[in-house]
């Protein structure tokens, strides 16, 4: 097929999402050329906008690191994928624009009977929670889980992968409301953190096994108290801040880790050992519905600005997306 040269793309532009005509991208080896169906919009890409998370040396300068479309060209060495099937990649920048490279171990297939917009839903999400509450987690069957920020895109994933599992969820949230949807999505406990203490909650049921925590500040002591004996406390984030002081002697005394990731500045093949595991053990779980993404809202490509306007609302509940 003829690729064009050119294509529409979001670059950003004193700290604003501006649309702009660039020179389309090629695959070179090891990666696809997807025509872009929908790009999922995450809390990083808003960071980057603001001048706060900027990508890593060598990935591309455009925000997006998820999208669901179409392959339309191979690289080199690409023996999966041909051109015509329905892909998902978590990628490493430039997802907001018409067509984006993936590096090949990083593609998997969209579920089936999903949507363009629930697949572009799926890497960041998924990625990211398998990585974090499963590997550094190492969540376990009857075990409870914490997860702070209950209908964010990452916890709700969180949520709904831990009772796939057959583990126990405890959630935070920032409205009653809220907490009603969090519960309506697999929940067992969702605690309105505005108007509950969620340290007394989580210790009146034991504490928590598993902790995933994007806030950071004073959330940083109050989840070693809330953590159970050989607890495991997993930063993803620190919306909140990252300095704090801490008085160590609980980690001790409870056995506790304290472990942290961030996604994007792995490397390929880190990320491609993640999506061979997701999967093995994750897309057959999407494949029967037996776990789908929640869907938040859809914004087109034009309108990213109103996209991370929402976003750093926090009034959404599950994933943002852009569609072309």
């Amino acid at each position: 097929m003829t690729l064009p040269t050119a294509m529409q793309a979001q670059v950003i532009v004193h700290r604003q999402l501006q649309l702009q005509t660039l020179e389309c991208p090629r695959a070179a080896a090891g990666q696809v050329l997807i025509r872009v169906a929908a790009a999922g919009v995450n809390r990083p890409d808003v960071m980057q906008r603001q001048g706060l998370y900027p990508a890593p040396e060598g990935a591309s300068e455009l925000p997006g690191l998820e999208v669901a479309g179409t392959v339309v060209e191979c690289g080199a060495g690409v023996s999966r994928w041909k051109i015509g099937d329905r892909v998902c990649a978590l990628v490493n920048g430039g997802g907001y624009a018409e067509y984006c490279v993936a590096p090949v171990g990083q593609v998997l297939p969209v579920p089936q009977g999903f949507s363009w917009e629930q697949g572009a839903a799926l890497p960041e999400t998924f990625f990211t929670v398998w990585h974090n509450v499963f590997q550094r987690g190492a969540l376990q069957a009857g075990e409870t889980l914490l997860v702070h920020g209950g209908t964010s895109g990452i916890g709700t994933t969180a949520i709904m992968l831990a009772r796939a599992f057959d583990a126990r969820v405890i959630c935070t949230a920032g409205s009653d409301e809220k907490c009603q949807k969090a519960q309506a999505i697999g929940a067992d406990i969702a605690i309105n953190y505005r108007r509950d203490d969620f340290v007394a909650r989580v210790k009146a049921e034991g504490g928590a096994d598993v902790i995933l925590d994007m806030v950071g500040g004073d959330y940083i002591a109050r989840n070693i108290k809330a953590a159970a004996v050989d607890g495991r406390i997993v930063n993803i984030a620190y919306l909140s801040g990252s300095r704090v002081e801490l008085d160590f002697m609980s980690v001790m005394l409870k056995r506790l880790t304290l472990t942290g990731s961030t996604l994007r500045a792995r490397s390929d093949e880190v990320k491609a050992a993640l999506a061979k595991e997701l999967e093995q053990h994750v897309w057959p779980l999407l494949n029967r519905a037996v776990v789908t993404p929640v869907m938040a809202a859809e914004f087109a490509l034009a309108e990213a600005n109103q996209a991370h306007e929402l976003m750093e609302s926090s009034r959404h509940v599950g994933k943002i997306v852009l569609t072309l």
